[in-house]
């Protein structure tokens, strides 16, 4: 029996976190032979490196390729969808894939859409038919959408817009979003944890994880200032804050500056005896991630972490700003604008027993409009039988 190849390409962290329940569904079947493509940040230093995350994982990274030029702009933006594009007309040529899966809405995954189509492999398209207005991968989502033959949606509404979009029905599923299910092993993670940013079991924090507003960049600029004062009052009340740097996207040079600056404001000089009340990470991973939602007190910033995943941790988030208006969430998450006292009120409300109520008080499937039980696992059946 011809085993089907399935090939997954990832750019970034965030993709093949919320991917690998699905490859892991697919590993050892008999009749699939599973591919990786690891592009973009994942071969970067600056951005941690995390193909060796791939890796430690038990995953076998079939083709590295790097694509990502420095500078955090419009036009390294576009070289760095080139190179994608470049290193795939290989890659392509090389595994001869039945199936290419991509996720969401970033720029290398419509350059790998963009070569899967000229290939003519079928392309399977997860989390369309979401909206986030205050980005530009809007425009790379909907366009992959058009792009794919197979599309994974993660809400029944979102299911609908994409036949709206002109797409076949029949090859249009309703499957929850994956990330929204803990597949992640956090149980034994504690340590590890405390390791790798200083925070020990039991300490409070809040996590902060924002990323450029690509569609007005000096908004976001705005909106990260706002969100560092407010956090001010909440440090001296005894929290730390753990904040990760942003993913690659024009802006996000200026956005880690910001987050560096305000680090090394709280870093001291000299450096201070006591723990850091600020810890700043290139990279988590997505298994300390998922560990950080688990044990935070609140999560704040603009990420889609905060609306998709953070829910079925029973984390309440403050969603910070325009990069996610327009996209579906939950009672656990409080909009706020950029506007000090009003995230500073929000982030209250977040914490508040009222809201830890509600978290403990209600399903992971009501909390979370993202949840489906087994979403990897119809995912990757259907993906063997296309």
């Amino acid at each position: 029996m011809k085993r089907k190849k399935i090939c997954f390409v990832t750019g970034t962290r965030a993709d093949y976190g919320i991917m690998a329940p699905v490859m892991r569904e697919l590993v050892g079947r008999p009749d699939t032979e599973l591919q990786i493509i690891a592009t973009n940040m994942h071969l970067s230093k600056d951005y941690g490196m995390t193909v060796e995350e791939i890796e430690r994982d038990g995953f076998k990274v079939n083709v590295r390729i790097e694509s990502l030029v420095e500078g955090g702009d419009a036009k390294s933006t576009v070289l760095s969808m080139a190179r994608v594009e470049e290193g795939l007309a290989e890659a392509f040529e090389d595994l001869k894939p039945d199936l290419v899966v991509l996720l969401g809405d970033r720029y290398e995954a419509l350059a790998a859409a963009s070569a899967a189509v000229v290939f003519n492999i079928p392309v399977v398209h997860l989390h369309g038919g979401e909206t986030t207005e205050g980005a530009i991968d809007d425009f790379f989502r909907h366009a992959i959408t058009k792009l794919s033959t197979y599309h994974f949606a993660s809400t029944p509404e979102y299911a609908e817009r994409i036949v709206a979009m002109g797409e076949k029905p029949e090859n249009v599923f309703h499957s929850g979003a994956p990330g929204a299910e803990i597949k992640e092993d956090i149980e034994n993670a504690s340590q590890e944890f405390e390791q790798k940013t200083g925070i020990k079991t039991g300490e409070p924090f809040l996590l902060l994880s924002f990323h450029p507003v690509t569609m007005a960049p000096d908004k976001g600029e705005t909106e990260l200032k706002a969100i560092l004062k407010a956090l001010e009052s909440f440090i001296n009340q005894g929290y730390k804050v753990l904040a990760t740097l942003p993913n690659s996207d024009p802006g996000t040079e200026r956005i880690s500056i910001m987050l560096k600056e305000w680090w090394l404001k709280h870093l001291g000089t000299p450096f201070p005896v006591g723990p850091l009340q600020v810890v700043l990470e290139k990279s988590l991973g997505s298994r300390l991630f998922h560990y950080a939602m688990d044990n935070a007190a609140a999560i704040i910033g603009n990420s889609s972490a905060a609306l998709i995943e953070a829910p079925s941790h029973r984390l309440g988030a403050v969603n910070v700003g325009i990069r996610q208006k327009g996209r579906a969430h939950g009672v656990s998450v409080i909009d706020a604008p950029a506007d000090e006292q009003r995230i500073s009120a929000a982030l209250q409300a977040a914490l508040s027993l009222e809201m830890k109520s509600v978290l403990m008080g209600m399903s992971v499937d009501a909390l979370n409009p993202y949840y489906k039980a087994n979403s990897a696992a119809f995912i990757a059946e259907k993906l063997t039988n296309f």
